[in-house]
């Protein structure tokens, strides 16, 4: 039976970005489906300062211009949001509807995208795929405002089949048109199409215009089509109804949930061709979907509460991604207790290591798993995390070395420091291998034995730093 404070951290590392033991342990006085439960329905709003407050004292992190301030924002959302899971399903379906700068070049609007994946991410897949098909940012994206009647472009309606819900094999060529067809007339309201590049990327006197969908009817093909099988004056809201009573997008929406919370899975251009690793999880995921009426909320309660998720083999099965690491990161040091000029420098980090957030490098978003790992970003991600975790001017880290101070460490061997150390910082479990070598580390900096309080205060976060390069700390 795993350990109630193992099963706590794992839940915690993969409905959220890890907590520190302090944390978990209030967690553990509530239990382990009442946490579930808290953190899909969170009774509190987002804790942070207020938007308008952040951007009269923060213009450079002003959502309404570049990438760089709009990411600086939702990291500063990330690391504050006492509701991890919330800002988790934006980055899950962000990776899922990627929509990039390198195109829309309108953080607003991509902000404005993230914020309804808040707000409908846990909802069921009809409103959410409605509201997609809907945001001006994936209008731009995918090309929608130039999918006129008689002259159709299939961009929005091929990765609405192949990326966004059914997956390739599921649909035809005279599907993907049909499909089309029924978002003809589906546009953007303030854009001048005779002059549309320069008014699309214009600044204004307040900065580039945040957009607005808005439906044509003059431009809607409202005639006869026949799609998966069914014939009707179909409008985007009846092809959207079509799609997600298909079998085939439940098994795909299933396998994109247990890839993101549960265990690697291969790329996605590559599920036609494999078979899920776990198919039983995948059955179990498909039938919620179905019972539930298409709700993500239910298909995660039932993902976090089973016995698929709960195994001990599960644990570190996945290798964080760029912000995930960047965000446990400074949710331990506690480094931002409000927004900071230094919020971009962390957001810059997060790209180094191959993860631009709003600019994902195609509508594919980013292929995940062991492909975060090469030569150049396994550099860049250790060398910040000791970096971070080894400041012990850093308030986080600060206050759990105190902990660990009071702890009477000279009464203690190295195994049971060294753990209690790994619990600190969120239940880390490491190899025989890994915890010999640390130990071997504490003895050459000789931890047990430091009169000093400052002494040993830095020799700890010397430890941090270490544990902090270790391949475990890389997985969640």
């Amino acid at each position: 039976m795993v350990d109630n404070f193992k099963l706590m951290s794992h839940l915690m590392r993969r409905a959220g970005f890890s907590e520190t033991k302090d944390k978990i342990e209030k967690r553990l006085n509530i239990g382990y489906e009442s946490t579930v439960e808290e953190l899909l329905n969170p009774k509190i709003e987002f804790n942070g300062i207020d938007d308008s407050l952040l951007r009269r004292y923060h213009p450079d992190q002003s959502v309404s211009h570049d990438s760089t301030g709009a990411g600086s924002y939702w990291l500063y959302r990330l690391v504050s949001s006492n509701n991890p899971l919330q800002e988790k399903i934006g980055l899950f379906w962000h990776n899922i509807f990627a929509t990039g700068y390198s195109k829309v070049t309108n953080g607003k609007s991509l902000t404005d995208q993230i914020s309804m994946f808040r707000k409908y991410g846990l909802g069921r897949l009809d409103d959410l795929l409605l509201q997609l098909s809907k945001n001006p940012a994936m209008i731009i994206w995918l090309d929608n405002m130039d999918n006129h009647k008689g002259a159709i472009n299939e961009n929005y309606g091929r990765e609405l089949l192949e990326l966004f819900s059914m997956g390739v094999g599921n649909y035809s060529e005279e599907d993907i048109k049909e499909c089309s067809r029924a978002f003809t007339g589906w546009t953007v309201a303030n854009v001048d199409y005779t002059k549309q590049l320069a008014v699309r990327n214009s600044i204004w006197p307040y900065g580039k215009i945040a957009w607005r969908y808005e439906y044509d009817e003059s431009d809607h093909d409202s005639s006869e089509k026949t799609f998966l099988g069914e014939k009707g004056d179909f409008n985007g809201e009846d092809i959207i109804k079509i799609i997600c009573q298909q079998p085939s997008t439940a098994r795909f929406i299933s396998r994109h949930l247990y890839h993101f919370f549960v265990a690697d899975e291969p790329p996605v251009p590559s599920w036609p061709y494999i078979e899920p690793q776990d198919i039983e999880a995948i059955n179990i995921l498909e039938k919620c979907y179905f019972d539930s009426n298409h709700n993500i909320e239910e298909m995660l309660r039932t993902l976090f509460n089973s016995e698929f998720f709960k195994s001990e083999e599960t644990f570190y099965k996945k290798i964080k991604s760029p912000t995930e690491l960047v965000v446990q990161i400074l949710r331990i040091t506690e480094e931002f207790d409000g927004p900071k000029f230094e919020l971009s420098s962390r957001n810059s980090q997060i790209t180094y290591m191959g993860q631009q957030l709003l600019n994902p490098p195609s509508v594919e978003g980013w292929h995940q798993g062991l492909e975060w790992i090469e030569t150049g970003s396994i550099t860049e991600r250790v060398n910040f995390c000791v970096q971070q975790m080894s400041d012990a001017t850093k308030p986080g880290i600060s206050k759990i070395s105190n902990t660990i101070m009071n702890s009477d460490i000279s009464s203690m061997n190295l195994d049971i420091l060294i753990t209690n150390i790994m619990d600190e910082i969120g239940g880390l479990d490491i190899s025989s291998h890994t915890k010999e070598s640390l130990e071997n580390f504490a003895t050459s900096i000789d931890l047990l034995n430091s009169n000093d309080k400052n002494e040993l205060k830095e020799k700890i976060s010397n430890m941090f730093g270490v544990i902090a390069s270790v391949p475990e700390f890389q997985k969640c």
